[in-house]
């Protein structure tokens, strides 16, 4: 048994991993980095790139189906799936390439393959072959899809996401369960490139949206383009000969039962935490097995032991696991002396069409933190100069700003171009920018961002008149702090 000993174990090699070894190696100290699976992080290698990858194809074939509504009119339109899906897989691998290359630099000495699993509070078993004694450890295993099992006996036809870019070529139909981004990213581009998809959520839930206006707006619009069957639950997957004979029952109580070549499980991610052996590691669990940790430090309670990224299921986005690894790493190299780190506003944006987007403070968050405190100013884009323009006038914005200080807390929206305009509304929440000062910031004509003008006017003239009950704003509540 070959053993090891290090100033700072990180057991996994995604985007949070890879930033705390840096992180780490950057405050001095000996760090190593153990990986049991592949090298190539979630996002390149089954998430953010091979999806948009799908996306990109699907707005191709979109924008052929309404190019009469311009007067153009294409002649035949043909979709090659084979073609689509070889094209995904070769720029995935060619961006899982590149990670690879950043790890393969890496000192040999530093990394370890195999599945780590602590045996105590400072020491790890890898595999059957190596004994890691770190003085601390960061734990940045990241996330898997959940598939329930009822579901996976239905044989190799019942897949998650990550099986989607393995195709390939496109199959004639798909049940996707889950209104999540995952889920409406993947079924509204697969409708687009031909297949005959159908999704089913049991609640009403759209993406990452709280707000009730904005959620029902993007219920209507989703669903003048896709099937969604809402209030909806998956009773049984059974095998059917070449297909999958889904059984499902609606809010009515009505059953139906439906065949698709595949049915695609897209509700939720969990952690992969469960064969770490925590209960040996010295730390405090919630319910669930993860690890309770303070958010700005990344600590396991007063231990040396970190954990980031989608391992502690807080917000499964690449820009956060790189910020969490990049704090926890700093904080177990420079332990005991342990700081808060930079935690961004909150940003989650889903490429559907149109898009969706929210930042800052939600909409459920603010009803807790700021009841009675906040004002809500909102604009439709169905008569919005530039997305008429574009015949992309569907969807709304809600924006929201705290009475006293006029400070703009978040907002969230549906819409056109959403992937820009929340950048710069959660910019200026970070900035604590004021109604007044964003509303003096240039606006040019005509583009999409007048709307964001006219729900900043909107909340502007809320704010100006605040109700008799509104208590005095509270610093330390607004986002961004």
């Amino acid at each position: 048994m070959k053993e090891i000993r290090c100033d700072v174990a990180v057991i996994g090699a995604g985007s949070a991993g890879l930033s705390a070894y840096r992180a780490a190696r950057a405050a001095g100290k000996h760090a190593v980095l153990i990986e049991g699976g592949p090298y190539g992080t979630t996002c390149a290698r089954v998430g953010c790139m091979p999806s948009k990858l799908l996306i990109s194809a699907a707005e191709a074939a979109h924008a052929l189906q309404v190019a009469p509504g311009f007067g153009v009119h294409p002649g035949t339109v043909r979709i090659d799936g084979a073609a689509v899906m070889e094209r995904v897989r070769r720029e995935r691998d060619r961006f899982v390439g590149f990670v690879v290359e950043n790890v393969e630099e890496l000192p040999a000495e530093d990394k370890i393959r195999g599945y780590a699993r602590f045996t105590g509070p400072d020491t790890l078993q890898v595999d059957d072959h190596t004994t890691v004694h770190a003085e601390r450890i960061v734990i940045a295993t990241g996330s898997k899809p959940i598939v329930p099992e009822e579901w996976a006996a239905a044989g190799p036809r019942v897949i998650h996401s990550d099986a989607v870019f393995d195709w390939t070529d496109l199959p004639g139909s798909v049940a996707v369960i889950g209104t999540g981004v995952i889920g409406l990213e993947l079924g509204q581009s697969l409708h687009r490139l031909g297949v005959r998809v159908a999704l089913y959520a049991r609640g009403s839930s759209v993406a990452q949206l709280a707000d009730p206006e904005v959620l029902a707006n993007a219920a209507t619009v989703l669903r003048e383009e896709l099937d969604i069957r809402f209030q909806t639950q998956v009773v049984s997957v059974q095998a059917d000969g070449q297909q999958l004979a889904l059984v499902t029952r609606d809010g009515e109580g009505n059953t139906r039962t439906e065949r698709y070549d595949y049915v695609l499980a897209a509700i939720g991610r969990t952690p992969n935490v469960h064969a770490l052996r925590l209960d040996l590691a010295g730390i405090e669990l919630d319910r669930r097995g993860i690890p309770l940790y303070d958010k700005h430090t990344m600590q396991c309670g007063t231990s040396p032991i970190f954990i980031a990224g989608d391992a502690n299921d807080e917000l499964p986005l690449l820009p956060e696991a790189a910020d969490q690894g990049k704090i926890a790493g700093h904080n177990a190299g420079t332990f005991p002396l342990v700081t808060p780190g930079l935690r961004r506003t909150p940003l989650a944006i889903a490429f559907t069409e149109p898009q969706i987007a929210t930042l800052g403070a939600s909409y459920d968050s603010l009803c807790r933190s700021h009841g009675g405190r906040f004002a809500i100013g909102m604009v439709s884009f169905a008569n919005q100069g530039r997305s008429r323009v574009m015949l992309q006038n569907r969807g709304m914005l809600r924006v929201y700003g705290e009475y006293g200080s006029g400070r703009f807390l978040g907002a969230e929206m549906i819409g056109p171009r959403a992937e820009h305009i929340g950048h710069l509304l959660s910019w200026a929440v970070q900035a604590r920018l004021t109604v007044a000062a964003m509303l003096d910031m240039p606006f040019y004509h005509p583009v999409v961002e007048e709307g964001v003008r006219t729900a900043l006017r909107d909340l502007a003239e809320r704010l100006r008149q605040p109700p008799p009950e509104a208590p005095q704003p509270c610093p330390d509540c607004t986002p961004g702090t």
